[in-house]
């Protein structure tokens, strides 16, 4: 070990035992295994010195970063946050929201009332901070309000709780108090709130959705039982202003230039800086491994800044009825990691179809048949063209022919049809409906050609095609991450379908126009978009009999959750089911109409199974052994 090294591992350590063991014990370990001292420092303020095993894996995870020796500090900001009762009905808040109204400036933070501006604190002096919250907490803990009172504002951009003068007064002098030891213990220029303390429930949201936010707030009673938690947070200030993505599935790179994802990883996004990635691809930096790349952007769905946030130290402020005395000081804790919520399981019943479902309403929601690119791959149309640009099945799997569009026929390449099989799978199927002697009151179909192609043929075998029409419903269409591609793909139009013989319903107007499908929509928007649309579909279709509605894997999930009052499922385990769902996988619920809910129960027909059929080259028997 270098001499200097050793002499500035030993400052290091001096400072260390003036002010906290328990950091002392971090840092120790760290410089035991000749990693230098600064890269040991950084490591713990970017994992919150909660373990000497989190900052060893971060250095791991970081071994390849290029700014692992750069001396850039982290960002500090303190933050006030209610826990308890308060706490679950302002995220009960948060959750109603976004369903009913979307996505606003609100749900990018949890709920706080902010305490002083982001302020940066070197690596080495981080340990003050935790000492400076807790002189100003044991300061404040005697005459800290046991309840804060919280009053109502709303205006066309912005609802939120005001915090009364009394408490108000008190906290910001809290938030000085710390303010003036971060200066003392580590030397840092901290800016405490001197506005109006405030809690924020939504903000800059779309006008017409004022009544409804606000309707939901005053739900809240603000009087409800609540401990207050003074929380210090930090962030990597290179990163601020980026556009922070979650990878929902892991990518392995295929080119040197291209970046590893792990399910979960957040990657950091510079909008301005993506003129040199192609179509479907961004560039950007992993916060796991602070490595720089290209990845597949339908890889990933939009997070928040605030997820890529490291809760340090907290405070916890108990009513003084209950404070403990002098030489309990244990209203200081330091913090478990933060996890989400697990979602309940629900155990669903396995049920047969009741024998009154001629009288019932039911639904069937339905993945589309084999599609071609399924089978011959994304270069498909190149295979079965000639140089004069005619069409021939080089593969008897190959559709009989395409039908026309005015568009290029390039895009159906987006936007694929069935294969032969496919077409029997499909045909087979309505075939054991009509066995069955099941009645089809409605069909809805995802406007993909693959889709109405299914709907088409199911209603062939159930000998319905002159009779029934198949309703185009742009808001059925796959979720956008799925497909490689910057844009919604181009669909045929209803007038097209028609041509080619397909019985769709010309006059059908529809829930979600086409125009309203954005590339960017997130796993939350999707969300609601299904669960929207399937509440207007049951709502128009009164009469008795079984809705057909053929879409993609995973309408199977998204169509029946929010029918049954199941909440969402998280976006890695929905990726990991639809990757489970085979062609005309369906699942069918049941309406009991006097007990005003459905149920999922056994589909009326049987799942359809077929082994794989590989190309064979017939020149092989020829060959010598």
């Amino acid at each position: 070990m270098a001499e200097a090294e050793t002499t500035l591992y030993a400052k290091i350590l001096n400072k260390y035992k003036t002010r906290s063991i328990q950091s002392r014990s971090f840092l120790e370990p760290l410089l035991a295994t000749g990693v230098p001292a600064h890269t040991a420092l950084k490591a713990l303020a970017a994992t919150g010195q909660k373990t000497v095993e989190e900052a060893e894996k971060w250095l791991h995870s970081h071994c390849n970063d290029p700014s692992l020796d750069d001396p850039i500090p982290q960002e500090y900001a303190l933050y006030l946050c209610p826990t308890g009762p308060l706490n679950d009905k302002l995220m009960e808040f948060w959750r109603e929201t976004k369903q009913q109204c979307g996505k606003n400036k609100a749900h990018e933070i949890f709920p706080h009332i902010t305490l002083s501006e982001f302020f940066t604190c070197e690596d080495q002096k981080v340990d003050g901070l935790y000492e400076a919250l807790k002189r100003a907490g044991d300061r404040f803990s005697i005459c800290f309000p046991s309840v804060i009172s919280l009053s109502l504002h709303a205006s066309s951009s912005y609802i939120g709780f005001f915090i009364s003068d009394g408490p108000a007064n008190i906290t910001k002098a809290f938030a000085a108090a710390f303010a003036s030891e971060a200066t003392t213990l580590a030397d840092c220029q901290v800016k405490p709130s001197t506005k109006q303390l405030h809690l924020t429930l939504a903000n800059k949201f779309y006008p017409h959705h004022q009544k409804t936010l606000e309707e939901l707030a005053k739900s809240i009673n603000p009087k409800q039982s609540c401990h207050w938690v003074a929380a210090l947070y930090s962030r990597d200030m290179r990163f601020v202003h980026y556009q922070v993505l979650r990878a929902l599935f892991q990518y392995k790179p295929q080119n040197i230039d291209e970046l590893m994802l792990n399910a979960g990883d957040f990657i950091y996004v510079d909008r301005a800086q993506q003129s040199e990635a192609c179509d479907g691809w961004v560039i950007g930096t992993s916060h796991r491994t602070g490595c720089r790349g290209f990845l597949p952007e339908n890889y990933t769905e939009k997070a928040n800044e605030s997820d890529t946030w490291v809760k340090h130290r907290e405070y916890v402020f108990i009513p003084s009825s209950g404070q403990l005395s002098n030489n309990q000081t244990k209203p200081y804790t330091k913090p478990r990691e933060q996890s989400s919520i697990p979602r309940n399981a629900v155990k669903m019943p396995t049920l047969q179809l009741s024998t009154k479902t001629a009288n019932r309403r039911g639904l069937l929601v339905m993945r589309h048949g084999e599609r071609v690119d399924q089978v011959f791959g994304k270069s498909w149309l190149q295979q079965c063209f000639s140089a004069d640009g005619k069409y021939y099945r080089s593969d008897l799997n190959f559709p009989a022919s395409l039908p026309n569009r005015k568009d290029s026929i390039k895009n159906f390449e987006c936007d694929p049809p069935l294969t032969c099989c496919g077409i029997f799978q499909s045909r087979l199927i309505g075939e054991a409906l009509l066995e069955k002697e099941l009645s089809i009151s409605c069909v809805y179909s995802s406007p993909a050609l693959r889709c109405v192609q299914t709907a088409h043929h199911v209603l062939e075998g159930l000998q319905l095609e002159q009779k029934a029409k198949i309703c185009i419903e742009p808001g059925l269409v796959e979720w956008p991450k799925w497909e490689m591609s910057a844009i919604i793909p181009s669909f045929m139009t209803r007038k097209e379908l028609g041509e080619a013989n397909y019985s769709v319903d010309t006059t059908y107007k529809c829930n979600f126009p086409l125009s309203s499908l954005m590339p960017s929509e997130g796993y939350e928007e999707y969300i609601n978009r299904c669960s929207t649309n399937i509440k207007q579909i049951i709502g128009s279709c009164t009469s008795e009999g079984i809705i057909l509605i053929v879409g993609h894997g995973s309408s199977l999930d998204s169509f029946t959750r929010p029918l049954l009052g199941l909440p969402a499922r998280g976006s890695g385990n929905f990726a990991q089911l639809v990757q489970k769902i085979p062609s005309l996988g369906m699942c069918f619920c049941e309406e009991f109409k006097e007990e005003k809910r459905w149920q999922m129960v056994n589909p009326p027909v049987n799942m359809l199974i077929h082994g794989p059929n590989d190309a064979f080259n017939w020149r092989i028997i020829l060959q010598d052994n």
